[in-house]
């Protein structure tokens, strides 16, 4: 549980008052998935506070799991560990174990990745401009509404609890994914050390996250599409992109059956059982694996 405190003497961890942004947010919510129980108080300043050698102090005071000071800790890659970063560098792993997980050490280095770099980087103003001709959203933008709004009568407290309730939310879920995923790779690691290097496509008996392992190792280059069974019946084909950056199919579907389904497409086509062609021609849904193997047959000719 999360409760934010007005006593020093009731917290057991401390971090800045004022706006909140995604970086203490996430350090409070990892806390309480840690610790179990967590009490914060949010202060502007710490100087001239007792602090117990207890009491967690992070993103306010210069000190360990602090990131405003000049010194401040680096990643490989130069991105400035903040406060979320820092705890979880610190107690991640350990975490993890108690959590439950096996490949910890995997598991650590995903979340790293894929969340807690992330917000690190927006906390540090390290993050890239997007270019976009529509609002962009990110996670941290989502943390900041949760900050009082004008004569709305919020309270800042309440606000950072309810903020703290959604972050353990994401955190919760990262953990399922980042573990899952790395389980399907490895599952696929095994499926694809039986391909020949220079087929075209790979057909999965279930569904795993494919993109990542074949676009990260150039032995699978000549890989086109990836075919798997649809959770909606029958087989979906994808395409592959370029590269993890470049988002541009290798081959697109053909541009005669873009947006067609059911008998259009089979006449178009001439494979029966070819259910649906997307409009931008990167996936395709078919009624069984014959009719995959049809597909495969017409475009990679």
């Amino acid at each position: 549980m999360l409760k934010v405190v007005d006593n020093i003497e009731l917290a057991n961890c401390i971090t800045h008052n004022g706006s909140m942004h995604a970086d203490e947010v996430f350090s409070s919510a990892f806390l309480e998935m840690y610790l179990g129980d967590v009490k914060v108080f949010r202060t502007s300043n710490i100087d001239n506070l007792n602090i117990d050698d207890n009491i967690l102090v992070y993103d306010i005071g210069r000190g360990k799991f602090d990131h405003h000071q000049q010194d401040a800790l680096k990643r490989d890659n130069d991105i400035i560990y903040c406060s979320f970063g820092l705890l979880w560098k610190e107690f991640g792993k350990d975490f993890l174990k108690k959590y439950g997980i096996e490949d910890i050490e995997q598991v650590w280095k995903g979340i790293d990745k894929d969340l807690v770099e992330g917000i690190d980087a927006d906390d540090n103003g390290q993050f890239p401009k997007i270019e976009s001709n529509y609002k962009v959203k990110t996670l941290p933008n989502i943390i900041k509404i949760f900050n009082p709004s004008l004569e709305s009568g919020e309270d800042e407290s309440t606000q950072f609890e309810k903020a703290c309730k959604l972050a353990k939310s994401i955190l919760e879920e990262e953990i399922l994914y980042i573990n899952g995923k790395i389980i399907a790779e490895n599952k696929l690691k095994e499926y694809l050390e039986d391909i020949s290097l220079e087929d075209k496509f790979v057909i999965l008996d279930k569904y795993l996250p494919y993109e990542d392992t074949i676009l990260n190792d150039e032995k699978y280059n000549n890989i086109l599409f990836v075919a798997y069974p649809s959770n909606r019946g029958g087989y979906a084909i994808k395409v592959v992109p370029k590269s993890a950056e470049e988002k541009t199919a290798r081959m697109y579907f053909p541009d005669h059956w873009a947006g067609l389904e059911k008998e259009e497409l089979e006449k178009v086509s001439g494979i029966k059982g070819l259910k649906f062609c997307h409009t931008q021609k990167f996936i395709v849904s078919c009624e069984d694996l014959d009719t995959v193997y049809k597909v495969f047959d017409t475009i990679l000719k």
